[in-house]
């Protein structure tokens, strides 16, 4: 065994256990933990859709679909977009359903790039874009987003493009995981200048596209539609994590490879979860503001509660995350010993910015994709955290 384990792919071998996950895991194992890590809506899944999902499981046999889905799913995927964003796309030659959004980064990275090519990725930010980059035998080049507020400006774009010879691509993620940020339509508009000269695929990741609060969502494929590849999905929206559910908008050319692609590692997603997606997608938008409104509420409270402990804190745009800086009064200890230390003393569980690549280090990312119950107990355990160091 140990000489079959040197045959295998190098690159994969250099894979680890995402760090969210395992600290997550080992939070789960705290009696009584208040647990803001993973950003895993508490609400439950839209009684629609899962009338929807029993229906289909009622109606058997359930069959394989076209490999980018039934037509009436890619068809509610146009229609949402078209709706939402002002996109259009044919659902039959345009749109592929993939399992969640992972899948679309990993099929979309898959489908575009030759070993050797370099992808642009803002950071801090989703712990996937990285590691799936360097499978591929590709040079993800992390650029540090920290000083500009952590948005990528069109200035340091230029200057990166500039520095790197072979970039394909680039990964937006807009409103971000794990910082909130996202781009107006003035900010979005410079950067697709710049992106507009260098020719380079656009890989957007707007599964947070609907939760966002104090501007409106603009997708990059208004703006560039040839060279972007949209990736968004299910999951935060409609609180359907579990039901896996993504998707891909692109042009028929870019397309039509990524779907071969789709095929060889699916074949098709669930039909279960398609049926409950035309449903939630045709449906289960009332669903949605309503949650989207409880978000605010809570980023509110939480925010302010932050504020009046006196800690630096960046006001979310969108997604259901907060990023607080690290007291200078809790070091030396870095951010990953912070996590562990209020876990072990508060039994409270939020994830080092470390996690989420460069410029993260020195934060804490919490997710208020929770009760405000816990969001009131986590603002106590910071208080008696914080005391200890006074």
């Amino acid at each position: 065994m140990p000489i079959l384990k040197q045959q295998m792919n190098k690159e994969a071998l250099q894979l680890h256990a995402q760090e969210i996950f395992a600290f997550n895991a080992q939070a789960s194992q705290v009696p009584g933990v208040i647990n803001l890590t993973l950003g895993e809506p508490n609400f439950s899944t839209p009684d629609v859709v899962k009338t929807a999902a029993k229906a289909a499981i009622d109606e058997q046999p359930l069959r394989y679909t076209l490999p980018q889905g039934k037509i009436e799913l890619t068809q509610a995927i146009a229609d949402y977009v078209q709706r939402h964003y002002h996109l259009k796309y044919d659902p039959t030659t345009e749109v592929i359903a993939t399992i969640g959004v992972t899948e679309s980064v990993f099929v979309s990275l898959m489908s575009i790039l030759n070993a050797g090519d370099e992808v642009l990725i803002p950071s801090p930010c989703f712990t996937i874009y990285q590691p799936i980059v360097q499978l591929l035998q590709c040079q993800p080049i992390m650029i540090n987003t920290a000083a500009t507020n952590f948005k990528l400006t069109p200035e340091v774009l230029q200057q990166t493009l500039a520095a790197h010879q072979q970039v394909k691509a680039i990964i937006l993620n807009y409103p971000s995981n794990p910082t909130g940020s996202t781009y107006d339509a003035t900010e979005l508009q410079a950067l697709a200048t710049v992106l507009r000269e260098a020719g380079i695929f656009v890989l957007s990741d707007e599964i947070y596209s609907e939760l966002t609060y104090d501007v409106e969502h603009k997708s990059i494929a208004q703006l560039l539609p040839e060279q972007t590849i949209l990736m968004n999905g299910l999951s935060k929206a409609f609180a359907m994590t579990g039901w896996r559910v993504g998707y891909i908008c692109a042009p028929a050319a870019v397309a039509k490879p990524m779907i071969h692609v789709h095929e060889l590692m699916t074949t098709s997603i669930s039909t279960v979860s398609q049926a409950a997606a035309i449903a939630a997608l045709t449906e289960g938008e009332a669903d949605t503001q309503r949650m989207k409104d409880q978000y605010a509420q809570r980023r509110d409270v939480l925010y302010q509660g932050l504020l009046k402990l006196n800690f630096t804190v960046i006001r979310p745009q969108g997604a259901f995350y907060m990023f607080m800086k690290v007291p200078t009064k809790w070091q030396p200890q870095d951010d990953v010993q912070i996590a562990h230390d209020l876990l072990a003393a508060e039994k409270l569980a939020v994830l080092p910015g470390s996690y989420f690549g460069v410029g993260g280090a020195g934060y804490l990312r919490i997710s208020y994709a929770a009760s405000m119950a816990d969001l009131q107990a986590a603002l106590t355990a910071f208080e008696n955290f914080s005391k200890k160091f006074n």
